[in-house]
């Protein structure tokens, strides 16, 4: 019932309730990586209510989600044998040698240990469904691991449904062409690709600049290598490039 309503936190408020009647977890967000650019909140739920949990995500997915862990999973090269592969990754907050990120993300909303559950619902997309565990009940035991393993099938499902229903649609025409230019030039960054990303979005440099956590000057720095990237000199020729067939 929760992939069908409006809104669009419903899917990790009624994971975190399933997962919550057995195990304490105090926080469950969903985030979608798209094409190698920074990561988006589909889904955040908070035991405390409020936005809370949304400015501690926008917080890691504008300076941290480089430094995490599960890069390593969702970053590596595609293969195709491990489209329909579920991957629990955890993550101790003693694991992490930035000491901002740790902060920011972990000792500021009281979290000892994070559980991600990855999957890719299509091609060049990952999703992950993060459990947070409060510091009052330490890391994640090796049984309540096996106890969300045992849920992850159905959170995954759900996890896919919610991101065809509510969230490829809401990336619409500059997501799909944005895909088409990482398709284009795959040595783009991670950053070059933010900044694609709000210039097809119709962003100014400023707006792009707040998105990233970045300076506007850098932001222009970004999108001239991108451009000599991809052998063009402007936003027209940008724009012109993605609507090739």
């Amino acid at each position: 019932m929760s992939i069908s309503q409006p809104d669009e936190d419903a899917l990790a408020a009624s994971i975190l309730k399933i997962v919550g009647d057995t195990l304490p977890v105090s926080q469950c967000t969903i985030f979608a990586y798209e094409f190698d650019a920074r990561p988006r909140t589909v889904s955040a739920a908070d035991h405390r209510g409020g936005r809370f949990l949304r400015d501690v995500a926008d917080r890691y997915a504008t300076h941290f989600y480089a430094l995490d862990g599960n890069r390593a999973i969702v970053g590596r090269a595609p293969d195709a044998r491990a489209r329909d592969a579920l991957v629990l990754h955890q993550q101790h907050s003693e694991e992490i040698e930035n000491e901002a990120y740790r902060a920011a993300c972990y000792a500021q909303p009281n979290v000892s240990d994070r559980l991600s559950l990855l999957l890719q619902p299509m091609q060049d997309v990952w999703l992950s469904i993060n459990l947070y565990r409060d510091r009052a009940y330490g890391a994640f035991t090796p049984g309540e691991l096996e106890h969300v393993e045992s849920v992850a099938h159905l959170f995954a499902h759900a996890a896919k449904s919610h991101y065809a229903l509510n969230g490829q649609h809401q990336k619409g025409v500059p997501a799909a062409m944005l895909a088409r230019v990482r398709r284009a030039c795959p040595t783009l960054t991670p950053r070059e690709l933010d900044v694609l990303r709000g210039t097809l979005e119709g962003a100014s440099a400023v707006e792009i600049a707040a998105q990233m956590g970045v300076k506007p000057a850098s932001v222009v720095t970004y999108q001239k290598r991108a451009y000599a990237r991809l052998g063009i000199s402007s936003q027209r020729q940008l724009f012109a490039l993605c609507m090739q067939p």
